[in-house]
Order: C-alpha cells, then structure tokens, then sequence
C-alpha cells in the first residue's frame, strides 16, 4: 500500500474547502413542480455525490418525506421557497439522523414559520444557520490536519510496509470517533424536544 503522504491532507483539505452549500441567494423565489425541485438540488448539490449514480433528490423520497410529514403537502403540486429550505435541511441531516429525528427537529419549524407573515420566517432561520456553517469551515480544516498530524504520529513502531495503512486507520478513527460523539450529543439535544405529533395533517 502506498499512500502520498505529502497530498493526502492537501487533497482532503481542498475538498473541504470546495463543500457545497446551497447559498440563500441561489434559492429560487417562486413555486417549483417537482421535476424543477428535483433538477435544482441535482445541480446545486452535485459535488457532495461520492459516486456519480448517486442520487440527490427523486421523487420518491419527496413523497415520503411528505408521507411522513417531514415535508408539508405541495400547493397544486408546487413547491414554495419554504419547501426547498426544509428540503435542503433534510439533505444534510439525514446522513447521521433518523427520519423520527429529523421529523422532531423539523416540525417546530414547519408549525411555526412554514408561510409566517408576521415575525421570522423560513428563509431568516435558513440565513442564519447558513452563516453560522461557512464560519466553520476553516474552524474544521484546522481540526481535520490536527487529527491527521497525530495519527502520523501513531503505530511508529510498525513494519513500514504496514504502518502507511494504520497511521491511515488511526486517522479514519480519528475523525469517526468525533462524528460519534457530536451524533450522540445531538440526539442527546434532540431528546430535549417535544415528539412528533402523530398524523399530523
């Protein structure tokens, strides 16, 4: 196994800095059917595909979402700017979340900003998180090449025709073991919410 040691932190840290977020300004400000839904999540959010049959967003799962009210019912099959937000919010979360979470997390939002006229809306809360992420950013390329220049110092004592795979181990482990935690502190936080209504209209 031969691992460049000297371009994998480079190119891991690159990748972070390409991540792609739907930016507030790319959210488009009139109702979508759902194939125009689904093409614009496609193209905004293409690069965080790992394979390239991968799928972003069908319709299927926006039915389902729906289904399990993740997702209020569309307006003579449009879908708002407040449809794409939640959209988007289910993207990200639902890799380490459950749709039962989800749903606990999502729901306050839709009772109570889902069309608000008076007081914050969807788009502010989605502007603020928003902001709150691109800060982050550098805050984890910082983290990710300090775990990646301790798992360097890991296994020194291993056959070299062994050691390339563990130190890469060690940093897989690493930066598992954080996402462990963070996904059990969140769920610990999520607990903190009311449950889902059930069947709810």
């Amino acid at each position: 196994m031969n691992i460049d040691k000297e371009n994998v932190i480079g190119s891991i840290l690159d990748s972070i800095s390409r991540i792609d977020y739907i930016r507030p300004e790319e959210i488009p400000n009139i109702a979508l059917y759902m194939d125009q839904v689904t093409t614009f999540m496609d193209a905004h959010l293409e690069s965080s595909k790992r394979y390239e049959e991968d799928k972003i967003l069908t319709k299927t799962m926006i039915n389902n979402y729906t289904k399990n009210h993740l997702l209020p019912p569309s307006d003579k099959k449009k879908y708002s700017t407040e449809h794409i937000l939640l959209l988007i919010f289910i993207y990200y979360f639902k890799g380490f979340l459950s749709i039962n979470d989800i749903q606990t997390l999502l729901q306050p939002l839709s009772d109570r900003y889902f069309s608000s006229e008076e007081g914050m809306s969807l788009t502010d809360i989605y502007n603020e998180a928003f902001s709150m992420e691109k800060e982050q950013i550098e805050v984890l390329k910082k983290d990710v090449k300090e775990k990646y220049e301790r798992s360097r110092e890991t296994f020194a004592d291993a056959p070299a025709g062994e050691r390339e795979f563990l130190q890469l181990f060690s940093f897989i482990c690493l930066l598992s073991f954080d996402v462990y935690l963070k996904k059990q502190i969140i769920e610990n936080l999520i607990d903190l919410l009311p449950p889902p209504a059930k069947g709810r209209k």
